[in-house]
This record gives structure tokens, C-alpha cells and sequence, in this order.
């Protein structure tokens, strides 16, 4: 039986504290996900006082705070992740980063990971893709605003020094917050599968029932946002799993993934 890897992504909804931070790696734990993953960054490196803020982030945070100044508020130190990662190996849940500065990126070997995520907004980044190609470790892409032809030249950059395609998984994604049913386009994962790499998806939906859909479809990776509540003050916590809902996926995933049986 080949398992569906869950991603219990927590992103920036521990509102930059580390208490907040280590709930949710508890609730993750408990909810039997795989992983639990954060995000890694140096405000200054990923955003300028002009940065505008997206319509959901606007919507979701004080009118007032720049996006700069959004993200220094949820901002980790590289102290604090190495404590997340050593409390993540206490709880028995793997820790995973999205890295979005090659100065970030650097830290990786401290934060004992499997794999090094690349979020959507790099996928076109091609010096952050060329530093990554030299690295010997398993990769996750995303591909929300992304094309085809854009999705190839990542893969083939990537695929250029020490990654092999066999450690590639591609993840589909739409990276509104949260995504229209509409808009999910599933049968996507099959167009990336076709260009020879694991494939899976990273769900921006509400509710669960789409990641439960491509987990049956063969996604080797579900990843799904999630929060301690919807209540919260944040840019991602409206569009977010509350635990509950997080229990269930996992649950009705692990199902599925009895249920797939073999070919025979």
C-alpha cells in the first residue's frame, strides 16, 4: 500500500509566536499528517515598502500594515525554527520549510528536513532554482501562476545538477485564497505527470472534500493549510483547515489509500 504524504501546512498562522507555533505542531501530531511545514524568510530579502498586499491579505490583515510590515510581524528567527524542528522530532512529525531567500536557503542543513519545498512565487526565480539544483535533496514544487512551459523550464533547471526526477514532486496548485471549486482543475495533476515526475497537489479550497478527490486521483502529496481557528487575525487563517476538519482529511485520505488495494 503506497501512503498519501499529508502536509499539515501552518505557514505564517502561528502569528509569528513560537507557543502559538508549537499548538499547531501538536494538533498536526495528533491528526497522524506527516508533516508539519512553516515558512522561512528574511522580510527585507522577499519584500520592498512597495510590495502590495493580495486582495485576500488586504481583506484579512489591518489596512494600515504594508505587506513588508505584515510579514516582519510573522517573520521566525533561524533560532526559533531550530527549536520548532527539535520539537517536531520530540511530538514524532516530520518538519518542513518553504525557504523563500537564497540567504534562508542557506540554513537548510540546520533544520533537519527530507525535503526542501520551493513555493509558487519561485517557480520562476531561475538563480533561487539554480542554487537549489545543486543541492543533493529531494525537492517539492509548487506551481500556483504558473504554465506548462514554465513548470518545464523549473523542472529541467532543477533536474540540471544533483536532483534526479525521481526525487521531484510537483505539486498542482491555484494559489487564490481561498480557490473556487471551479477553478481546482484536478485533472491538471495529469498534464504535470505527463512531463515524467511525481505529482501532487496543494489545496487552496475550502473544506476538504478536493484534497480527498486527489488523493484518490493519485496525488502523492496532499498539502492543506490549517489553524487553531478560523477567528484568528492573519492573512491565511479565513482559508484554513480548523483541526477537526484536519482529523477528518487525514482520516478519510488514510481510508483511501487502503482502499486503492493493487493492481491485481
Amino acid at each position: 500500500m503506497r501512503k498519501t504524504i499529508i502536509i499539515a501546512e501552518a505557514g505564517v498562522n502561528h502569528n509569528g509566536s513560537v507557543k502559538l507555533a508549537k499548538k499547531l505542531i501538536d494538533i498536526a501530531a495528533k491528526s497522524g499528517s506527516d508533516y508539519i511545514k512553516f515558512q522561512t524568510y528574511k522580510s527585507n530579502l522577499v519584500f520592498s515598502k512597495f510590495t502590495p498586499k493580495a486582495a485576500y491579505q488586504k481583506k484579512n490583515t489591518s489596512q494600515k500594515m504594508s505587506a513588508l510590515e505584515m510579514a516582519k510581524n510573522l517573520e521566525l528567527s533561524e533560532k526559533q525554527h531550530i527549536e520548532l524542528s527539535k520539537y517536531c522530532k520530540k511530538k514524532k512529525i516530520g518538519y518542513l520549510t518553504t525557504f523563500h531567500d537564497i540567504e534562508s536557503l542557506n540554513e537548510y542543513k540546520k533544520f533537519n528536513i527530507d525535503y526542501i519545498k520551493i513555493g509558487s512565487g519561485d517557480i520562476n526565480n531561475l538563480p533561487y532554482l539554480k542554487k537549489i539544483s545543486k543541492i543533493k535533496k529531494k525537492i517539492i514544487l509548487s506551481t500556483g501562476l504558473s504554465n506548462l512551459k514554465e513548470v518545464k523550464l523549473a523542472i529541467k533547471i532543477l533536474t540540471s545538477r544533483q536532483l534526479k526526477k525521481k526525487d521531484l514532486i510537483v505539486l498542482h496548485c491555484n494559489s487564490a485564497y481561498p480557490t473556487p471549486l471551479k477553478d481546482a482543475n484536478l485533472n491538471a495533476m495529469k498534464s504535470i505527470q505527463k512531463l515524467g515526475v511525481k505529482v501532487g497537489y496543494s489545496d487552496h479550497t475550502k473544506g476538504i472534500e478536493v484534497s480527498i478527490a486527489a488523493a484518490s486521483m493519485g496525488a502523492e502529496i496532499i498539502e492543506k493549510h490549517f489553524t487553531i481557528s478560523n477567528k484568528l487575525k492573519g492573512p491565511d487563517h479565513k482559508s484554513s483547515l480548523e483541526p477537526n476538519e484536519l482529523f477528518d482529511m487525514v482520516k478519510f485520505i488514510r481510508n483511501i489509500d487502503i482502499a486503492k488495494g493493487s493492481y491485481v
